[in-house]
C-alpha cells in the first residue's frame, strides 16, 4: 500500500557524470556560461527536492561529478535527468553509472536507537566526504530465519556505533536496479571509513556479501567549485 503525508517514501538516484575531452577545449567564456546553465538548473529543481553535487574529480578515473537526488515523485528525477542532458554540459558529458534506489525503514533498528531513525527522508549532513556503493547479498541471507539475520545485523550496527562520525544512508533497489541498496556514508574523516570498512570485513554478516563495488569517494563542494573542477 502506499504511504500517505509525512510517511512517503522517496526516489533517490546517484548519477556520476563524467566529462568528455570536448568539453575542455570549450573557450574560457563558453564554458562559464555553461556552468551557469548547470546551476540554473539546478537551482530551479532544488526548490522541490534534494539535490547535492559533488566533485569525483582525482578519485575516480571514470566519473568526474556526482549529483545525489532524492523525490517523492520518480518523475522529478527523471525530468532533472532529461534537462540535464540538454545543457551544454549534459551534451559534452555521459553517465557511466546511475544507481537507483528508495529510502524504507529498516526492520533490524528496532531495538536500536538512530537519529531520524524511520529513514524516509534523506537528509544529508554537512559532512565534507561521501562514500557510495551497490550493495548485493547473498540469497542464502534472505532464506535465513528473521531472528538469525537481526543476530548477525546487531553485530554489524554495534561496529557502526563506534565510528560516530560517520553516517550512513541506506537506500533500497529491490525490483528498481541490478543491487539490493545503494549505501551513502558521511564523514569528515575518510580514515574513519576505512577503519570502519576494514572493521566490517571481520563479522560474521561480511560473508553474506555478493558484491559491494565500485565504490566512489566523493567530495562535497558548492555546485560552481564541483564544476570548476571539471576544467
Amino acid at each position: 500500500m502506499a504511504e500517505q503525508g509525512a510517511q512517503r517514501r522517496e526516489y533517490v538516484r546517484f548519477a556520476f557524470h563524467k566529462v568528455d575531452r570536448a568539453w575542455r577545449r570549450l573557450p574560457a567564456a563558453e564554458r562559464e556560461e555553461a556552468v551557469a546553465e548547470v546551476e540554473n538548473l539546478v537551482n530551479r529543481y532544488a526548490e522541490g527536492m534534494m539535490i547535492r553535487p559533488y566533485s569525483t574529480v582525482g578519485t575516480r578515473g571514470d566519473t568526474d561529478l556526482l549529483l545525489w537526488t532524492a523525490s517523492h515523485e520518480l518523475a522529478s528525477v527523471q525530468e532533472l535527468a532529461r534537462d540535464f542532458s540538454s545543457t551544454t554540459l549534459g551534451l559534452h558529458s555521459e553517465t557511466p553509472h546511475s544507481f537507483l534506489a528508495m529510502t524504507k525503514r529498516s526492520i533490524y533498528l528496532d531495538n536500536h536507537v538512530h537519529e531520524g531513525q524511520e529513514r524516509l527522508h534523506v537528509k544529508p549532513s554537512r559532512a565534507r566526504y561521501l562514500f557510495v556503493y551497490p550493495f548485493v547479498k547473498t540469497r542464502e541471507w534472505y532464506l535465513l530465519p528473521q531472528d538469525e539475520r537481526q543476530r548477525v545485523m546487531d553485530e554489524h550496527i554495534a561496529i557502526g556505533h563506534k565510528y560516530p562520525g560517520v553516517k550512513i544512508n541506506t537506500t533500497y533497489s529491490f525490483g528498481l536496479d541490478d543491487q539490493d541498496f545503494v549505501v551513502a556514508f558521511e564523514t569528515n574523516e575518510p580514515a574513519d571509513f576505512v577503519d570502519l570498512v576494514m572493521d566490517l570485513r571481520e563479522t560474521e554478516g561480511s560473508r553474506y556479501t555478493v558484491r559491494d563495488t565500485p565504490i566512489f569517494s566523493c567530495v562535497g563542494k558548492p555546485l560552481r567549485e564541483v564544476l570548476a573542477d571539471l576544467g
